[in-house]
């Protein structure tokens, strides 16, 4: 059963102690009878309202619980933790509040973004009371505002980013809402701590025109590194091609370079053109790599000779 004073269930110390008075209060009651003597029947008279009392005045606060205590409507002090007293009657327990880190969760459904695309959100926010009696006398239910506020800040946030911010910075839209959070609930004694969006869910027929558009970008990056590698390639053909035709000893051991690679698998028979064999004769070859060789300075210095003569 709540004490009416305090608003909550006697302590279990306390219903101890109210048991030991009652039976004192029936023993002193019991010797009173014996020796007929009025003063145990008022030292019983006292017990019995002491073990009522009890109950009533002696409190304990856990460790996380903060206790206002008004006295006669005026706010007497914060108690707790551990066990404290008050005065029945004159003294009340307000409220008790807990000092330790909570969470609430809460939505905005059907909300247009600022591209005017209408998501669904999900989000906790953990927060924690930092001051005890703000949070006990400038506000009526601190744990209600909370939620209400969270789900305001949400809904403008929301409101003032793009779809693909959202969906891409995360992190940077929680941080937007833990200050405009927190700017509103400090004034309460409350602090927040973090804000973290859990969830967003857009239209599925804008899921569809996401996932092809995605489809499509890829597609497009696949074909510009293909045609990047045919140009490549392609110059490096144009680059090959010069370097045969202003040098015929290079075609000529390309051609045979050829052949040899495709007669290195067993049993396999390449049938030549004769005109094709004459050109990969050594001697032929080796005429062509001289005439494609540069000239000596010996050279150049006789026929410099002969011109002058």
């Amino acid at each position: 059963m709540r004490s009416p004073l305090t608003g909550r269930s006697p302590s279990a110390f306390a219903k101890l102690l109210s048991l030991i008075l009652l039976l004192l209060a029936a023993a002193s009651a019991a010797i009173g009878y014996q020796t007929n003597v009025p003063v145990c029947y008022a030292i019983s008279v006292l017990f019995i309202i002491a073990a009522v009392l009890l109950p009533q005045c002696l409190i304990i606060a856990d460790q996380w619980e903060r206790m206002i205590v008004l006295r006669l409507g005026k706010l007497h002090g914060i108690r707790g933790p551990g066990l404290f007293v008050i005065i029945p009657f004159v003294d009340t327990v307000a409220t008790s509040i807990d000092q330790r880190i909570q969470t609430t969760s809460f939505n905005a459904e059907r909300t247009l973004t600022r591209d005017t695309v209408p998501v669904n959100v999900d989000a906790i926010i953990f927060w924690q009371v930092h001051d005890t009696e703000r949070a006990a006398l400038e506000i009526a239910n601190y744990r209600e505002a909370i939620g209400q506020v969270a789900q305001t800040s949400l809904r403008e946030m929301i409101g003032a980013t793009e779809l693909s911010g959202l969906l891409s910075e995360r992190k940077k839209a929680d941080l937007v809402l833990r200050e405009e959070i927190g700017t509103k609930t400090a004034e309460w004694g409350v602090s927040v701590i973090s804000v973290e969006i859990r969830d967003v869910a857009i239209p599925p027929g804008l899921q569809d025109a996401m996932s092809r558009r995605a489809q499509a970008e890829r597609e497009k990056e696949a074909r510009i590194i293909l045609g990047s590698s045919e140009q490549q390639i392609a110059q490096t053909f144009v680059d090959a091609a010069n370097i045969y035709a202003t040098s015929p000893g290079a075609m000529q051991l390309r051609a045979m370079n050829l052949v040899y690679e495709a007669t290195k698998e067993r049993g396999m028979t390449i049938v030549i053109p004769s005109a094709m064999a004459d050109s990969m004769n050594p001697s032929s070859l080796g005429g062509l790599l001289a005439a494609s060789a540069p000239p000596s300075v010996e050279s150049l210095l006789a026929r410099s000779q002969r011109v002058a003569g």
